[in-house]
C-alpha cells in the first residue's frame, strides 16, 4: 500500500488554452446565475442518455456535477464538485470535516485505483476515550459519545479531492469548488428531510454555540421553504481552492479544528457532557491520502472492485458474492434467494468481525476473504433449508480450505455494531468512459455537532466507529493514528473489462447488504437496476434478527420465517446511487425514489 502526501501534489496548469476557455466559462454562467432566488428542484430518480451520467442523493449537487461534465470535465472534475456541493446541500452527512473513499476508473488505461481518505485517530487519543471517567462505563452511544471531541478524527476529504483532481482530473481545486462556493453563499431551499434532520439533532446543535448559531437560527431548525445560506462555508471553500490543501491541513484552519477539538465551544444550554478531544496542530499536518490496491472477485462473470482496508466493504460484499455464486439464485423463487442471500452475509459479517481493520495496524487477509476457496469452505455453512442460530463463527481464513463440506471450527465474535447510518454516496460517469464511485461521511447525522468558529463546516465523529471498549484481540481496537473500520463499499462493476456499472450507498454497516442486495437483485433476480435499487431490503451481519423494511417483511416473512429467520423492523435501509452502462452503450442513471426523501440521477444528453 501507498500513500500520497496532500501537500506534495502537484500545482497544475491547464493543458491547453481550450480548457482555459472551459473553465472561465464555467465562471461567467455560475456568475450569471449567482444572484438567482433558489428554488426547489424537482428530483429525478431515472434519467437515460449520454454524454456522461451523476446519480446523488441532492438535485443541487447532481446538477453541478452534470455541468462540470457538460462543460467539459472529466468524472473527477464532476464527483468533487458534485461533493462539494453535497457539502453545502447535506451538511449533516458529508463535508470537508470528514473522510471517504473513491474508487476510480481510468478509461485512457483500463487501470482501476483507489484513494482511502478515511478519517484518521490523533496520535494522543486514549484507549478509554469513550469510558465516562464518572460511572467507567462508556457513554451513551447517541448523544453524548457521538457529540464530542473525543470522537473527531482528522479529515481526510480536502485531500482526497486534491490528490484526486492532481491524479485524474483536469480541473483545480479552485475550478472544482467555484459552484459549491456559490451555492453556499447564494443558498438552497430547505426540504422535509433537511429540516427534520435539524430537529432530530436539536439537542446536541443546541449544545454547540456556533452549531446552534448556524443550523437553529431563533432556536429553531429552519423551515420548509426557507432559504439556507451558509456564508461562512462558502468563504472557506473560497480559501481551500484558492490555497490548497495546505491551507487545511498546515495553516491557520488547523489551528482551529485543533482549537475546536480540544476545547468544544459548549453553549451552556444542555447539560450534555461534549468532552475535549485530543487532536493536535501536528495530527493535522502529519495526514496523507493512502492508495491501497482495490479487492477484486469475479461474480458470474463480472468483475467486482471495491474498497480494501480498512474499509470492510470490498472484502464483506466480494466474500457474500463468492459464497452465493456457489448456488443457482437465478433458478430460484426470491425467497429462497433472499434466504441464501441472508445467510451468506451473516457469515461474512462473522468474518469482517473476525479479520477487518486498519491494515497498518493488523494483518487483514485480504486475498483469502475474497477468494474463491474460502468462499467454497465457507458455503459449506449454508444450509438451503434453514437459517442458522446467530451469531454464527467467523471461519478461518488461512489458505488451507476443505471445500468437501467435512466440517470445519470456528469462532464466534459477537461484538457491537458501533456505526452511524448516515453518509453519502455519488456515481459518475463521463463522456470517455472514465468512473468515479464516490462514498463520504461525516459518519452520524450531523457528525460530532461541533462546527468550527466561523468556518461552516461540521466536525466527524468518526472515531466512533472504533470499538468502545479496547480488546487487545479486536482489529478494530483503538489506537492513535489509526482509521476505524469502515463499511464504505463504493463499487465499480466490469463486464468484459468494460465499466458496466458503478453503485454504494449511505447506511453504516447496511452498506454492505444494500450494495449485495442490488447485486443480486440485478444480476440473479431478473431486475433491471431501477427496480434492483427500488426492490425492499433486509440486511443480516450476524445478529439475531434480521433488520428489515416494512414492504419487506410485508412481502417475504411469511415464508422466510418458516425458514427460521427473526425479524425486526428499519424503517429503511441504505439511500443507493448507481449508474449502468447499458447495451448500446448509452448511461441509465438511478436513484432512490424514496428513501431519505429520493434522491437525483441525471444525464448530459437525456434520450427523446
Amino acid at each position: 500500500m501507498s500513500t500520497v502526501a496532500p501537500r506534495s501534489v502537484r500545482r497544475r496548469t491547464l493543458a491547453s488554452l481550450a480548457v482555459v476557455g472551459m473553465a472561465a466559462s464555467v465562471t461567467v454562467a455560475t456568475q450569471a446565475t449567482s444572484g438567482a432566488q433558489p428554488r426547489q428542484p424537482d428530483k429525478t430518480p431515472v434519467a437515460v442518455g449520454s454524454g456522461g451520467a451523476v446519480s446523488s442523493v441532492d438535485p443541487e449537487a447532481t446538477a453541478i456535477g452534470l455541468d462540470v461534465l457538460r462543460r467539459g470535465g472529466n468524472a473527477v472534475d464532476a464527483a468533487v464538485a458534485t461533493a462539494a456541493a453535497l457539502g453545502v446541500t447535506d451538511p449533516y452527512s458529508a463535508g470537508i470535516g470528514g473522510g471517504g473513499f473513491l474508487v476510480h476508473y481510468d478509461a485512457a488505461t483500463g487501470e482501476v485505483q483507489t484513494l482511502d481518505g478515511r478519517e484518521t485517530a490523533p496520535e494522543a487519543m486514549p484507549r478509554d476515550a469513550f469510558i465516562d471517567p464518572a460511572t467507567g462505563e462508556t457513554y451513551p452511544f447517541f448523544p453524548d459519545m457521538v457529540t464530542s471531541g473525543s470522537a473527531v478524527g482528522v479529515p481526510g476529504t480536502p485531500a482526497t479531492w486534491e490528490v484526486a483532481l492532481d491524479e485524474w482530473g483536469t480541473y483545480s481545486l479552485a475550478e472544482a469548488l467555484r459552484p459549491a462556493t456559490r451555492l453556499a453563499r447564494r443558498g438552497f431551499v430547505v426540504d422535509e428531510t433537511f429540516r427534520q434532520q435539524t430537529l432530530n439533532n436539536a439537542e446536541r446543535f443546541s449544545a454547540i454555540a456556533p452549531t446552534a448559531e448556524l443550523f437553529l437560527p431563533g432556536g429553531d431548525a429552519p423551515e420548509v421553504g426557507s432559504v439556507f445560506r451558509n456564508r461562512d462555508l462558502a468563504h472557506t471553500y473560497a480559501k481551500l481552492g484558492r490555497l490548497g490543501a495546505d491551507w487545511f491541513y498546515d495553516g491557520p484552519i488547523a489551528g482551529d479544528i485543533a482549537e475546536t477539538v480540544q476545547h468544544p465551544p459548549r453553549s451552556g444550554r444542555t447539560d450534555l457532557p461534549v468532552p475535549a478531544g485530543h487532536m493536535t496542530e501536528a495530527d493535522l499536518a502529519n495526514y496523507t491520502v493512502a492508495r491501497p490496491e482495490p479487492t477484486r472477485n469475479d461474480y458470474r462473470g463480472y468483475e467486482v472492485i471495491g474498497m480494501a482496508p480498512p474499509s470492510s466493504g470490498g472484502t464483506t460484499v466480494g466474500e457474500t458474492l463468492n459464497i452465493l455464486e456457489r448456488f443457482d439464485l437465478a433458478g430460484m423463487n426470491s425467497d429462497e434467494r433472499l434466504h441464501h442471500y441472508l445467510e451468506a452475509s451473516a457469515l461474512a459479517y462473522a468474518d469482517r468481525a473476525r479479520y477487518s481493520g486498519d491494515s497498518h495496524f493488523v494483518d487483514v487477509p485480504v486475498e483469502e476473504l475474497v477468494s474463491d476457496e474460502f468462499a467454497a469452505e465457507r458455503a459449506c455453512e449454508l444450509d438451503p433449508a434453514t437459517a442458522a442460530a446467530k451469531p454464527v463463527a467467523a471461519g478461518t481464513a488461512d489458505g488451507d480450505y476443505d471445500p468437501s463440506c467435512g466440517g470445519t471450527e470456528g469462532v464466534v465474535v459477537d461484538r457491537p455494531d458501533t456505526e452511524g447510518l448516515s453518509t453519502t454516496h455519488l456515481s459518475v460517469v463521463d463522456r470517455w468512459g472514465n468512473v468515479a464511485s464516490y462514498t463520504l461521511t461525516i459518519e452520524q447525522t450531523g457528525g460530532s455537532g461541533i462546527t468550527v468558529p466561523g468556518r461552516g463546516f461540521l466536525l466527524n465523529n468518526e472515531l466512533t466507529d472504533f470499538s468502545h471498549v479496547y480488546d487487545p484481540e479486536d482489529p478494530n481496537r483503538i489506537e492513535g493514528g489509526k482509521r476505524p473500520r469502515s463499511s464504505m463499499s463504493p463499487t465499480i462493476v466490469l463486464s468484459e473489462g468494460q465499466p458496466w456499472l458503478v453503485l454504494g450507498s449511505p447506511g453504516g454497516s447496511t452498506i454492505i447488504t444494500t450494495v449485495i442486495q442490488t447485486l443480486m437483485n440485478r444480476v440473479d433476480g431478473g431486475m433491471d437496476l431501477p427496480e434492483a435499487l427500488a426492490a425492499p431490503r433486509a440486511t443480516q451481519r450476524n445478529t439475531v434478527t434480521v433488520s428489515a423494511e416494512p414492504a419487506f417483511r410485508d412481502a417475504h416473512e411469511g415464508v422466510l420465517g418458516g425458514y427460521g429467520h427473526e425479524f425486526s423492523t428499519s424503517s429503511e435501509i441504505g439511500a443507493a446511487t448507481a449508474i449502468e452502462v447499458l447495451s448500446d452503450g448509452t448511461l441509465q442513471a438511478v436513484a432512490e425514489p424514496q428513501r431519505r426523501g429520493g434522491g437525483d440521477a441525471g444525464v448530459v444528453r437525456p434520450a427523446r
